[in-house]
């Protein structure tokens, strides 16, 4: 079996986007901005979320170096780049201006910033493109794809499933979670900014 895939592989690239994706920290998130859609749409940003996300990892696992060698991009812009989006959807979130984008029509959240910079975010870029960049045989790239499939299969499952919830806690509890994801984002965003600034001056010292 371990010639087939490796198995401590598989776990650390698991364990490792687990923490950074946190699918069952996104549930609060994505219960706020899909709030007042019906079920059937939620399911369907769900689904969407998931596929822009896979679609980005798997992008920047074989072209990402490349892409941004080419931009003249570095990682820590980067990084900052997506902290500063996630910023300005954590404070639509704890003012509840969220729900005058959400409600429009034309406006699809599982795209951005769901699918990325929320999912697919600098973390999880640079993550997935560090273990891409190591590996070296078909063992070691069958446990970095099974990794990422089923750090999205629980991506999923986590927002299928909060629709229960949904129902349980209605529209007060889920104005209450949105101040609170608010907050927690905005906590995720200004580490993001202040971990490439600091990037930034290690890089000029």
């Amino acid at each position: 079996m371990s010639s087939v895939l490796d198995l401590v592989l598989l776990t650390e690239v698991f364990v490792t986007l687990f923490v950074i994706m946190d699918p069952v920290g996104t549930v609060p998130i994505f219960l706020s901005l899909t709030s007042g859609r019906s079920a059937s749409s939620m399911r369907r940003a769900a689904w969407q979320a998931v596929t822009v996300s896979f679609a980005v990892i798997v992008a920047f696992a074989f072209f990402g170096q490349r892409i941004l060698d080419y931009l003249h991009i570095s990682l820590p812009a980067l990084q900052c780049a997506g902290g500063l989006l996630l910023l300005l959807v954590a404070l639509e979130l704890l003012t509840g201006k969220e729900q005058e984008a959400t409600s429009a029509a034309d406006v699809n959240v599982a795209l951005v910033p769901l699918g990325t910079p929320l999912l697919a975010g600098p973390g999880a870029i640079v993550a997935t493109m560090v273990f891409s960049q190591g590996v070296g045989r078909g063992a070691e790239f069958a446990a970095v794809a099974l990794g990422v499939v089923l750090v999205h299969v629980s991506l999923w499952l986590a927002m299928r499933f909060s629709l229960p919830i949904l129902r349980v806690i209605r529209e007060g509890g889920v104005m209450l979670v949105s101040r609170i994801a608010g907050l927690l984002l905005s906590a995720i965003a200004v580490q993001l900014v202040a971990d490439a600034v600091r990037a930034f001056i290690a890089g000029e010292g």
